[in-house]
Parts: C-alpha cells; sequence; structure tokens
C-alpha cells in the first residue's frame, strides 16, 4: 500500500476505534461509505429497523464524540493524517474539491470509497472544514484556518456576484485587483469549488455561458474564434478544436462547415473563411454588401473607396468587387470613377 493512503487509513482505523458499539461503527461507516456506496438515513434505519430520525441523532452524537476526541488528541493517527492533507491543500490553494485532493494524495484517479474517508477524517478534524456538497458546491475540505463551511461559502457567493456584475469572463488576476486575498492561487482555488462557475483559457465565467463552458459544436466554433480574434477557414476551425481543451473535441470538417452554415453568430467571408457577426460583418453577397456601403454612405463614393469597404468585410478579390459593381440595376456611375445605388 501507497504510504500517503497507509496513512489515511490508519487515521480511518484509528477514529473508529473510539466508536464502540458495532451499531454505531455500522452507521457512521455506512453514511460515509467507508465500506461501500454511501447510505441514506432512510437505508440505514430500514436495516437496523429504527427511525430515520434515530439514526440521524446517532450520527451526530458519534461525529461529536468523534470531534472532541480529536480536540483531546485521542487519536493519535489522525495528526500524520491532517499534516498529509494540509499540505496537499496548501499547494492547491488552502481548499479544492474532494475528488481533486483524493487524486493529488493518492496520485491517481481514487474511488469514491477514497474520496468519502477523507470526508470522513476532515469533518471530525479540528484543522480542517468540509463544504457540503449543493446546487451550488461541490463537496470540497480546506484548512479550517482559513475559513469555516460558511466562511468558505460566502467567499465562493462573492466571487461568483463579481463575476456575475462584470457580464463576462474574468481571468485570475482581474478578480485579484478587485478581491482583497492573500494570492491569486486562493481565489483559483476558491472559484473552482463551485458549481455556478467553469473556466477555459484562463478566464472564469458563470457554467451557462458558452464562453467558458461550451456544449456544442457551434459554441465552440465561436470560442474558438472569438479567442483567435480573426476569421478562420472551416477546416482551421476544426483543427483549432480537435486541439483544443474541450471536454468532447472530436469533430469532423463537415459537421463544423454545417454548423457554419445554420448559425447567425457566422458570416462567410470569403471561400470557406467564416468571421463573426458581432465583428461588424454581415450576410449577403458582394454586390449586397456594396449596397450596404452605399446606403451608409449617403453620397457617392469613388470605386477605390468601395473596394476599400468590401475588402475590409469579405475576403475577395478586387476583380469580384469590381465586376459586382457592372450591375446597372443595381448601381449607377455618376461620374468617370463615382458610383451611386441605381
Amino acid at each position: 500500500m501507497d504510504q500517503n493512503a497507509e496513512t489515511l487509513e490508519k487515521a480511518i482505523s484509528g477514529s473508529l476505534k473510539i466508536i464502540e458499539q458495532d451499531r454505531e461503527k455500522e452507521i457512521i461507516s455506512r453514511r460515509f461509505g467507508l465500506t461501500g456506496n454511501k447510505e441514506t438515513l432512510e437505508q440505514i434505519g430500514d436495516m437496523l429497523s429504527i427511525t430515520r430520525e434515530r439514526v440521524r441523532q446517532l450520527e451526530k452524537a458519534i461525529l461529536i464524540r468523534l470531534q472532541i476526541s480529536a480536540e483531546e488528541d485521542q487519536i493519535p493517527e489522525l495528526n500524520a493524517a491532517e499534516k498529509l492533507l494540509i499540505r496537499n491543500l496548501i499547494e492547491m490553494g488552502r481548499v479544492a474539491k474532494v475528488s481533486a485532493l483524493a487524486d493529488k494524495v493518492y496520485g491517481r484517479k481514487t474511488t469514491a470509497k477514497e474520496q468519502t474517508g477523507i470526508v470522513f477524517i476532515a469533518t471530525f478534524s479540528k484543522s480542517l472544514t468540509v463544504i457540503d456538497e449543493n446546487d451550488k458546491y461541490y463537496c470540497s475540505v480546506g484548512i479550517a484556518d482559513y475559513g469555516n463551511s460558511l466562511e468558505v461559502k460566502a467567499k465562493v457567493d462573492e466571487i461568483v456576484k463579481l463575476i456575475r456584475a462584470n457580464k463576462e469572463p474574468m481571468t485570475i488576476d482581474e478578480l485579484d485587483e478587485k478581491l482583497n486575498y492573500e494570492h491569486p492561487d486562493y481565489i483559483k482555488a476558491i472559484a473552482s469549488i463551485s458549481k455556478l462557475l467553469a473556466h477555459l483559457n484562463g478566464k472564469w465565467g458563470l457554467s451557462k455561458w458558452p464562453s467558458v463552458n461550451p456544449k456544442n459544436i457551434r459554441d465552440k466554433i465561436y470560442v474558438i474564434l472569438e479567442t483567435k480574434k480573426e476569421p478562420l477557414h472551416f477546416s482551421t476551425i476544426a483543427k483549432e478544436i480537435r486541439e483544443s481543451n474541450f471536454k468532447r473535441k472530436n469533430v469532423t470538417v463537415q459537421a463544423i462547415h454545417n454548423e457554419l452554415i445554420k448559425d447567425d453568430r457566422f458570416v462567410l467571408i470569403g471561400r470557406g473563411v467564416y468571421a463573426l457577426s458581432n465583428w461588424g460583418y454581415k450576410k449577403g453577397t458582394i454586390a449586397d454588401v456594396i449596397q450596404l456601403i452605399l446606403t451608409k454612405a449617403e453620397r457617392p463614393l469613388t470605386r477605390e473607396e468601395i473596394v476599400k469597404h468590401v475588402l475590409h468585410v469579405r475576403r475577395v478579390k478586387e476583380t469580384t468587387v469590381l465586376l459586382n459593381l457592372q450591375n446597372k440595376k443595381l448601381f449607377k456611375k455618376v461620374d468617370k470613377n463615382l458610383y451611386t445605388l441605381a
């Protein structure tokens, strides 16, 4: 057995020795999943033929007893486990999701049983604090000196509120400028335990924002173009997605092309080259673009001016623009080198 795993196992078994009655050991083991899957109050009550409320009362009493024993240093094996967990938490920013903490301590992908073992130790440890899982927070463990459960949750809420008010993703450094935390790593650690936040390419935003949590191909295309900040060929977009940090990135070039055609956020500006509509690009033919340019100008424009404006929003040859200008149904030549709408 690995040394870290052995340290944690000794702390768990040493803590269980404090519990004298077998029924109470059974309750706490099943509630935390120390011997298998975690069980509900109802499941344990049915097995022991007692009420759900009685199981809850017994669980609370057992944890209080363990907490007192820990404070009085009656569990010698616990000290080494606490030091191990604190050492890793310091490296991770003072607080971490249980799954991430367990994987770091064990040096591999861990099982649910191994993760709940850490939660069990942290629940009654005087040096650690546990943030229970719900719709807003992941089950997490932090160093008690940096806040109890309520204080850590308040910090998470503060970061979420700040990002929501900003209305667009923020880097950790940008958050650091607006928050009074001791180190940017602590901000990152706090943000990581929120279910309402997600991050991508160094920026943190609300998990419902496609820019940091793209869930479909169209959103991923948008993120790639927004990140590159320049028009790209659809084959290049497919390549960028495959080489990205997205969770699901196995896409075909044809699938990318199909999605680009369907979504109004993307504008074809050249042969297979797409840009974002919010960059000022408009859908339509070259003739449509020329019409829009002349309408906005509210005066005749020279051939050179029209070409310059068109090439700013379309990747086409100059001759293509000049050929479209010859359409007498749409455009009228009012002087040797001046054009207006017909």
